[in-house]
């Protein structure tokens, strides 16, 4: 990966933004996409779209979701306890005893507490946790001193950001799913500085907000920018860890290739065109099955208005909804080259009509 976009990768992922609270990462998305598309724009609802053509009659939306899972501070006590309530989907075993940050006035480091092992009754050591019996503890002994710095509706988000690891492996805190941001901008890239792009197709690569809670941020891009087509980008689950039934998931695994969904929620065509682009540009991809409507941008895209023409795009993922997402920088340069090369593929006259033959 170039160094530039593995610097804006970096960024992003490490940007805290809880869903309703994207700001950090807008801005990081707005600063890297202004130089090579000819128009940026943010809606009201926080949604920041980099357009090439933007006058074009025929629109390809790109669509990766920029905000994160988190928390948010719903009490203070006297004592200086603060409890918190989850934005997203969380397993409450993984929160005890991290590390976090509470994004108030100033970023303020705590740790999330429970009662230790040692003092727990015989049938509590049996059950999982429940976000309720947690709270944040910031080292305050009082309401007024942690008030001096903490609001309530402050968000907080794991104290965990992007490393490294061997081979073309990192893992971060938000990967699910900034890194569906960082593809659609590297897309816009692709196609700005390597070209291909008929004159008559514009392209909005939507960094979109509040996904994790209801897709939200879709809904309201779609409608505004009413496009014939469009490609979602979301992690999605790598099949390749022990206890994971590729029988019953299907297969899907780190390192080969984007994966491509196939059923009700992907338009027909869209989904031949791009097999048909990875197939002549040599770019790896993985079929996806999904019998329905999936949990992406996707499916708010594809019901938008009178219909869009929706392909669905992955990441494989392992351990998502985790402070430790892992995934393939491979994989993620490849799903950006996968996107640009559908977009290339789209013309002014394009018939997405689904139909036999």
């Amino acid at each position: 990966m170039r160094q530039e976009s593995l610097e804006f990768l970096k960024a992003i992922v490490n940007a805290p933004s809880p869903s309703g609270y994207e700001e950090r990462a807008a801005e990081v998305y707005r600063s890297y996409t202004r130089p090579f598309a000819h128009r940026v724009d943010t809606d009201s609802h926080g949604n920041v779209a980099a357009i090439l053509n933007p006058d074009a009659g025929m629109k390809i939306m790109l669509a990766g979701h920029m905000d994160e899972i988190g928390f948010i501070i719903h009490y203070i006590s006297d004592d200086g306890l603060l409890y918190f309530s989850g934005i997203g989907g969380h397993d409450s075993v993984i929160p005890v005893g991290q590390r976090i940050w509470i994004h108030g006035k100033q970023r303020v480091p705590g740790i999330i507490g429970r009662k230790a092992v040692h003092l727990l009754e015989e049938d509590e050591r049996k059950k999982k946790p429940e976000l309720k019996d947690l709270w944040i503890d910031i080292g305050a002994n009082s309401r007024a001193q942690v008030e001096e710095f903490i609001e309530l509706g402050d968000v907080v988000t794991f104290q965990y950001e992007f490393e490294h690891l061997m081979n073309d492996r990192a893992t971060a805190r938000g990967f699910d799913n900034k890194v569906g941001s960082f593809i659609v901008a590297e897309a816009l890239r692709l196609l700005k500085e390597d070209g291909g792009l008929d004159a008559g197709v514009g392209v909005y690569a939507v960094a979109t907000v509040q996904e994790e809670i209801g897709l939200r941020g879709a809904r309201t891009a779609s409608f505004g920018i009413d496009s014939q087509t469009g490609l979602a980008v979301d992690v999605n689950h790598a099949v390749d860890y022990p206890g994971v039934s590729k029988t019953r998931y299907g297969a899907l695994d780190l390192g080969g290739g984007p994966s491509v969904i196939r059923g009700a929620n992907a338009n027909p065509v869209v989904f031949k065109m791009i097999r048909q682009a990875g197939d002549e540009d040599g770019i790896p991809y993985q079929v996806d099955v999904a019998p329905g409507g999936t949990g992406t941008d996707g499916n708010a895209m594809q019901i938008n208005r009178a219909g869009m023409a929706v392909g669905i795009l992955g990441v494989p993922l392992r351990y998502m909804h985790t402070p430790c997402e892992l995934l393939s920088l491979t994989d993620v340069e490849n799903c950006a080259r996968l996107m640009a090369a559908y977009c290339r593929r789209v013309k002014p006259d394009t018939d997405f009509t689904p139909k036999l033959g």
